[in-house]
């Protein structure tokens, strides 16, 4: 039976979502009260790296991990191949074998595609979520993102960042850290940038970048579908997808390249 993420496993919803006024409100409380003590802590590349492997090995320790001979690791590995590294980076996938439905990526290149979202995408449409993530990747939103998060949750007790080994993360640290990153959002202009690097990142490695346009449809069907408050929770707020949709769907078009015969888009 699939288990229910770890809390702290909401991390970097599939594809950037909105949250309510309120949600945002309460957000940029909890980071102005800690404003002045991040802005006094610096982090290095080196001691970024440490914390952002910590939190994804913590993810996979803490999240069952498909196995290389499951059905959903064999299909991602098949799917992903050749998209190697994002802008140097060296990207990893992993399947959680988890009841939500969700995907993340990290700072370092890891990304992890739940199975739940597996099983109500096609090929192309996961492609799409991965482009777009890996996009994030690629021009450092994530690590920015990561950033800001640990000095404003995990980190705001304090932190010393004078040379030296960083301080290893508890539970409760690491919990407060995944928090942060399921209400961090990125600007429209981090979203259009991720999704025209996932449309060129796709083309380049061989791979049909209509998933771009043809992702987003998926998850605005999902909104109309409302299957459970979960998925609700997760797409209802999605921004702008109409318009992200259209946007890829004309590039891809203008491009000459032809959709995928099993997918369908919306007029």
């Amino acid at each position: 039976m699939k288990k229910t993420v770890c809390k702290a496993a909401l991390v970097l919803l599939c594809v950037a979502m909105a949250m309510p006024a309120m949600a945002q409100f309460n957000l940029k409380k909890a980071v102005s009260g800690v404003a002045k003590a991040a802005k006094a802590v610096t982090l290095t590349d080196e001691q970024m790296a440490e914390y952002v492997k910590e939190y994804i090995d913590w993810m996979d320790a803490h999240n069952q991990v498909c196995a290389d001979d499951s059905p959903y690791a064999i299909r991602l590995n098949k799917l992903t191949e050749g998209l190697s590294d994002a802008d140097g980076i060296p990207l990893n996938f992993k399947v959680y074998y988890v009841t939500d439905v969700n995907a993340f990526a990290c700072a370092d290149g890891s990304v992890r595609v739940f199975s739940s979202l597996m099983d109500i995408m096609t090929d192309e449409e996961l492609l799409g979520v991965i482009g777009h993530e890996v996009g994030h990747v690629a021009h450092r939103d994530s690590k920015k993102g990561f950033r800001t998060a640990l000095l404003t949750s995990a980190l705001k007790d304090g932190i010393s960042s004078n040379g030296g080994k960083v301080a290893a993360l508890t539970d409760s640290q690491l919990g407060d850290l995944g928090e942060a990153l399921v209400n961090a959002r990125y600007s429209q202009k981090q979203e259009r940038e991720a999704d025209d690097y996932g449309y060129e990142f796709l083309k380049k490695a061989g791979k049909n970048p209509w998933a771009m346009a043809l992702s987003f449809q998926r998850l605005k069907e999902l909104q109309g579908e409302q299957k459970s408050s979960k998925l609700n929770q997760l797409f209802s707020t999605h921004p702008d997808l109409d318009a992200r949709i259209k946007r890829m769907a004309e590039r891809a078009t203008a491009e000459g390249i032809a959709k995928p015969e099993s997918a369908k888009l919306a007029e």
